[in-house]
C-alpha cells in the first residue's frame, strides 16, 4: 500500500486540472504543465482534489501509484509557486554573470563558458558567485542546475567548483611528505 499514493492532491484556488485518457494538464498563474501517465493507474478529480488509484495489484501499478501522485503534486506546486535551485561558485577567479539570454561562466578554462538559458527557465545572478535557477517544471529546473554544475563540479581537495547551496563536499587530505 503506497503511503504517498493514497493521499489526495489538493487543488488550490486559481488552479485548473483537466484529465484526458492518458495525460493530466494543470493550468495556473505561472502557466500550463502537461504530464502523461500509464494505464496502470487511474486519475480522477473529485471535488477540489485529485485522486490517484492503481488499476491492479501488480508491482508496477503500485510503484506508479505513488510516482504519479507525486508528479501531479509537483505540477500543482509549480504552476502556483514555482521551483528554484541555488548554486554557489567557489574558487579564485570563478564567476558567473548574465549576458542577454546566456549565462557566462568563468571557471578556470582557457575560454569562458556560454550557457544558453532554455525556454521556460529563468536564471539570475544576484552576485558573481551565486546562480539562481527557477521555473515551474521541477524536473527541468533540476536538470538545468545539474547541467550548470556539470561544467565544474566541486573537487575534493580544495573544494573549488560549482555546488548546490548548502551542499557538503567531502574534503580529502592532500599528499604527505
Amino acid at each position: 500500500m503506497s503511503r504517498i499514493g493514497k493521499n489526495a492532491v489538493a487543488i488550490p484556488s486559481g488552479v485548473e486540472v483537466s484529465i484526458a485518457t492518458d495525460h493530466v494538464e494543470v493550468k495556473g498563474k505561472n502557466g500550463t504543465l502537461r504530464q502523461h501517465f500509464l494505464a496502470d493507474v487511474s486519475v480522477k478529480v473529485e471535488e477540489s482534489q485529485v485522486v490517484v488509484t492503481p488499476n491492479s495489484n501488480s508491482k508496477q501499478a503500485r510503484a506508479l501509484w505513488g510516482t504519479t501522485r507525486a508528479n501531479i503534486q509537483s505540477m500543482v506546486t509549480g504552476v502556483t509557486d514555482g521551483f528554484k535551485r541555488e548554486l554557489e561558485i567557489q574558487g579564485v577567479g570563478y564567476r558567473a554573470q548574465m549576458q542577454g539570454k546566456n549565462l557566462k561562466l568563468q571557471l578556470g578554462y582557457s575560454h569562458d563558458v556560454e550557457f544558453p538559458v532554455p525556454e521556460g527557465i529563468t536564471i539570475d545572478c544576484p552576485s558573481l558567485t551565486e546562480i539562481v535557477v527557477s521555473g515551474m517544471d521541477k524536473q527541468r529546473v533540476g536538470q538545468v542546475a545539474s547541467n550548470i554544475r556539470g561544467w565544474r563540479p566541486p573537487e575534493p581537495y580544495k573544494g573549488k567548483g560549482i555546488r548546490y547551496k548548502g551542499e557538503y563536499v567531502l574534503r580529502k587530505e592532500g599528499k604527505k611528505k
